[in-house]
């Protein structure tokens, strides 16, 4: 079984012969599996026959952007942190262009909003083509200039206290930052899907919906200014002929009937640590309407736990979630450079083992 049959069978709900796997990791990883293993990723990823790859993005060809800025106008700081593997970089918020206005109108004026022109869609199928060719499942994702998305982006926008209190106090500021957001996003996606001609085979979204304690904001909250959105994006690329793997961190159960509702395919993450994202307690209640990618933990078995913790995590995982599919094996998030190599090593060779579960 090829990694296209068995991640379709799996979105399915019908059993493949074991779970698809997917791998996430940071830039400070694979500068530590290339030190460690001389290895590049992708041939890490075929040496371990992982089945979803990442389509490569737009080129962006729009007015020059200034040093330390996003698409957006968000203005960043690199931070480099040391890990046991190497060094990690972060993109630190140091500037929230929209961070004092006031009302809705200057949200509106606001002359750094984006343009989906600003961006060459050409290299979209060829990549989507040649993943498809090699016998892999095609996803694109973008990067953190044009994730589909909502809420981030209006946190680095605003800032994050801001947009959450503008949420509870400022509605009419709250749904013009949103809506200008999701009028790029939308027009974004549209031409991605457009430019890949049918070829691409998952899209995923992004956006933080929670803490490690709960959502970030109510269902009902999430539902009066995010739930149009949410379902634009998913109508939007499901005529685009993609399924829809939505990412987001965080406690979220709350939330996840109203995704569902939103057509939603895919939840990833499943952060084991947050309240409420224990991956059997989400079977139980959501698999049959739902797929999962991810609940292999990235704060503790996986950088802190031997190689044996990490294997019998994974087989403790896949024994609740694989059955009857509609799961994909991945990690919490990325992984990071305070991760072993081998202990990813042995996270990869006990999901191809493993099969689909007891």
């Amino acid at each position: 079984m090829d990694s296209r049959e068995r991640t379709f069978l799996a979105l399915d709900h019908e059993q493949p012969d074991r779970a698809p796997i997917d791998l996430w990791a940071s830039a400070g990883f694979k500068a530590a599996l290339q030190r460690e293993r001389g290895l590049a990723f992708e041939a890490f990823l075929d040496a371990h026959d992982v089945d979803l790859r990442y389509v490569a993005g737009p080129r962006y060809v729009g007015p020059p952007l200034e040093e330390g800025c996003d698409l957006w106008g968000v203005r960043r700081r690199v931070v480099d942190v040391p890990a046991a593997h190497g060094t990690e970089h972060y993109s630190e918020l140091a500037l929230s262009p929209l961070a004092d206005a006031r009302t809705a109108e200057a949200i509106l004026a606001y002359d750094g909003w984006p343009s989906p022109d600003w961006f060459d869609y050409a290299p979209v199928a060829a990549s989507a083509r040649a993943i498809r060719e090699a016998g892999r499942v095609a996803v694109f994702m973008g990067d953190r200039l044009n994730r589909i998305a909502q809420l981030k982006p209006a946190m680095y926008l605003r800032g994050v206290e801001q947009i959450l209190l503008d949420l509870a106090l400022n509605p009419a500021i709250a749904r013009a930052v949103i809506g200008r957001i999701r009028a790029f996003c939308l027009a974004y996606a549209e031409r991605v899907l457009t430019a890949a001609a049918g070829l691409i085979d998952i899209v995923c979204t992004g956006d933080d919906f929670g803490s490690q304690a709960g959502p970030l904001v109510s269902p009902a909250m999430w539902e009066q200014f995010l739930g149009d959105g949410f379902r634009a994006y998913i109508d939007a690329i499901h005529a685009g002929g993609a399924q829809v793997m939505h990412h987001t961190c965080g406690a979220v159960r709350p939330i996840i009937p109203l995704m569902i509702e939103g057509g939603l395919d895919i939840l990833q993450s499943l952060q084991p640590e947050a309240a409420g994202m224990d991956p059997a307690a989400l079977k139980s209640a959501f698999g049959e309407r739902l797929s999962f990618q991810g609940g292999i933990s990235i704060q503790r078995t996986l950088p802190f736990g031997t190689a044996d913790d990490v294997r019998a995590e994974v087989r403790r995982v896949i024994g609740v979630m694989a059955p009857g599919g509609g799961y994909i094996l991945g990690t919490a998030h990325n992984v990071q450079a305070d991760t072993p190599v081998e202990n990813v090593e042995a996270f990869l060779e006990t999901g191809q083992a493993a099969g689909a579960g007891p």
